[in-house]
């Protein structure tokens, strides 16, 4: 399998919206004419049903984790190929003309799935970040900024530029929430 396939296998199995098809299926209703207007699970959750957003968010996770995963057993050298186009086809799906998600639950997966370490750290992060402030935005802004910063305590080089590349295109899905929260009108989340 070379270069090229394992790119858009990664892509088109991340590309799969669950967000808005859950909503479809279950809701009737279309996820981009809902709050924020994103297909991902912290948007599925202001529909008020808690089920489909936490559903969406282990399915966002789990589409991700698939690809990764498997490349990281048979092809080691394309590891990063595979989670930077995993990450793409969530953010920028062909099936809703490249009008995706943030990112951050299929970041999650990728994380896991690279080294459950990181997944860990970034969860922790996560969550401290946004018992604090409430904020799912900022939370998804500190948690990946975490992974390179620990890469970069733990002198780990070779693997810090793919992290640091990953929390630039996170910071740029959330640059409308980033100023949000410089205006003070970011709106909090609740995920219970």
């Amino acid at each position: 399998m070379d270069i090229f396939l394992i790119g858009i296998i990664s892509y088109l199995i991340c590309s799969i919206p669950f967000g808005f098809i859950l909503t479809k299926i279950f809701l009737k209703k279309d996820i981009r004419e809902i709050g924020s207007g994103n297909i991902g699970a912290t948007n599925v959750l202001r529909t008020g049903n808690k089920s489909i957003g936490y559903l969406t968010l282990i399915l966002d996770i789990l589409k991700a984790i698939t690809p990764v995963i498997y490349v990281k057993i048979f092809y080691q050298d394309f590891l990063y190929i595979a989670s930077l186009c995993a990450f793409l086809g969530h953010v920028f799906p062909i099936w809703l003309k490249f009008k995706g998600g943030k990112g951050v639950a299929t970041y999650v997966g990728i994380l896991f799935a690279i080294n459950i370490y990181f997944g860990i750290i970034f969860a922790i992060t996560w969550f401290i970040t946004f018992f604090i402030t409430k904020f799912s935005s900022l939370s998804s802004l500190i948690g990946s900024a975490s992974i390179p910063i620990y890469l970069l305590i733990l002198t780990q080089f070779d693997q810090v530029i793919f992290f640091i590349i990953m929390f630039v295109l996170i910071f740029f899905t959330h640059r409308e929430n980033i100023k949000r929260l410089i205006n003070k009108e970011e709106t909090k989340t609740k995920i219970y």
